[in-house]
């Protein structure tokens, strides 16, 4: 694997392996674990090589391995026990630290064949839902305390949009359901459209026709395409926008100059939504979560 020269401190580690700092010291001290680097002040500095080998000592212990016994193996005897776990917990914690590393690193190859291991045991939904959801809170916190830059995160969150889209390609030629049109698109200010696309696949799953407008539109955009049409269904998702204070006016003012005049419905998911609540309609519906909308799918 070609690695970046990132050097990385010991709460960097804490945060990506899930390992407490205290404890990181004292496999070192104890174990001989690993072999940072010192800075001229006696700070630890740790290389891509300490991080793999921490996440893959860190996933046997989360299997009941003593680490008294893996700090003896050598790192290709660690990976060997590491591959030889098999089962559906051990592949989904596998993939996330592979999934990490390929962050990184900046590495399509480990991310392609992460996801090809996962698709021989799961289904698309069930390698977003239990994967790439959870994957990506960990990316967020790791952004948040600084552990990652932006480059890593959008690096990351391209490749799981392609996967999307690669999945809806395949789907969109199996339409066979016409009695609704599925619209989706994000309000005016909201730019993330993973969770959109995830949705796209859904309805494409079930058979029917969408249509993808993607992100900031604003109302006045779909007024045409309401009128030129029967039976749509708008589908959004609210990350950021509206702002909470405006939920429930956007989405008043959307029920009537959208749904109202042709009887179309408004689906939306989102956490701005959870703080809100929001009159029920029945043209409005307001989902929880992707299960959900599987469910309401039929």
């Amino acid at each position: 694997m070609n690695k970046t020269n990132q050097a990385f401190s010991i709460k960097d580690l804490e945060n990506i392996c899930g390992i407490k700092a205290h404890t990181i010291r004292i496999w070192e001290k104890r174990y001989h674990l690993l072999t940072p680097e010192r800075t001229d002040t006696n700070i630890r500095s740790y290389n891509m090589d300490n991080l793999q080998k921490l996440l893959n000592v860190t996933f046997l212990v989360s299997c009941g391995y003593k680490i008294s016994r893996i700090s003896k193996l050598k790192p290709e005897e660690i990976l060997e026990y590491v591959n030889s776990i098999v089962s559906d917990k051990t592949t989904v914690d596998r993939s996330m630290n592979s999934l990490k590393l390929a962050m990184l690193n900046y590495n399509t190859t480990i991310f392609s064949d992460t996801f090809n291991e996962l698709s021989e045991r799961f289904t698309f939904s069930q390698i977003f839902y239990d994967v790439f959801v959870p994957f990506l809170g960990e990316v967020g916190m790791l952004w948040q305390t600084g552990t990652i830059n932006s480059s890593h995160e959008h690096f990351i969150t391209s490749l799981i949009k392609q996967k999307l889209w690669a999945r809806t390609d395949s789907l969109q030629q199996q339409v066979t359901k016409h009695d609704k049109t599925f619209v989706l698109y994000l309000p005016s200010g909201e730019t993330n459209d993973l969770s959109l696309l995830f949705i796209n696949t859904l309805i494409l799953s079930q058979g029917y026709k969408t249509i993808f407008l993607g992100p900031n539109v604003s109302i006045d955009y779909l007024k045409d395409l309401s009128e030129l049409q029967n039976n749509l269904v708008f589908v959004s998702y609210f990350t950021l926008q509206p702002h909470i204070d405006e939920v429930n006016e956007y989405i008043s003012n959307f029920k009537n100059e959208i749904c109202a005049p042709n009887e179309h419905e408004l689906w939306v998911m989102g956490r701005q939504l959870k703080e809100v609540p929001v009159p029920i309609s029945a043209l409005i519906k307001i989902i929880q979560s992707f299960s959900d909308f599987e469910k309401i799918l039929g």
